[in-house]
């Protein structure tokens, strides 16, 4: 189902909303020229059951976090930490003050050499916040 930013679809009583993120999309053909590849995006996803997950995709930190989380109140939240392309540790510990999820899963580090944020930097910069716990998953591990 197409959908944009502020968009929202129910599919079996899953709400999905699309909401902003901040975050330069190209795609680089052969002969070096770059093709604009689109807006970025992050979804909060609500449940049945009212728990909702906020997916910020490639971002940096925006201060409209306050405002997902005044509209949605993420229980969960995966948050890109890897710096260069998106935000730091840094930026995400003060993401995670904006959004005030009880849970987040660092996502997009480690995958290259560049990339350097990591999940204990990310713990040391939001060790003050209470009813809060990081969440580090190794590819392909699921939450139960």
């Amino acid at each position: 189902m197409p959908m944009n930013k502020g968009g929202c679809q129910t599919i079996d009583n899953i709400k999905f909303v699309m909401t902003h993120a901040q975050h330069i999309s190209g795609i680089k053909e052969d002969d070096g020229t770059i093709i604009y590849a689109g807006e970025p995006g992050g979804y909060v996803i609500e449940f049945e059951n009212n728990y909702s997950i906020y997916h910020a995709g490639d971002t940096n930190l925006f201060g409209d976090m306050k405002l997902i989380a005044e509209l949605y109140s993420p229980d969960l939240s995966m948050l890109p930490i890897g710096d260069v392309f998106t935000m730091s540790p840094y930026e995400a510990s003060h993401a995670c003050r904006f959004l005030k999820s009880r849970y987040v899963i660092p996502m997009h580090y480690a995958t290259f050499p560049l990339l350097s944020g990591t999940p204990e930097e990310l713990r040391k910069l939001t060790g003050d916040l209470e009813e809060f716990e990081i969440l580090t998953l190794k590819p392909g591990e699921v939450l139960s």
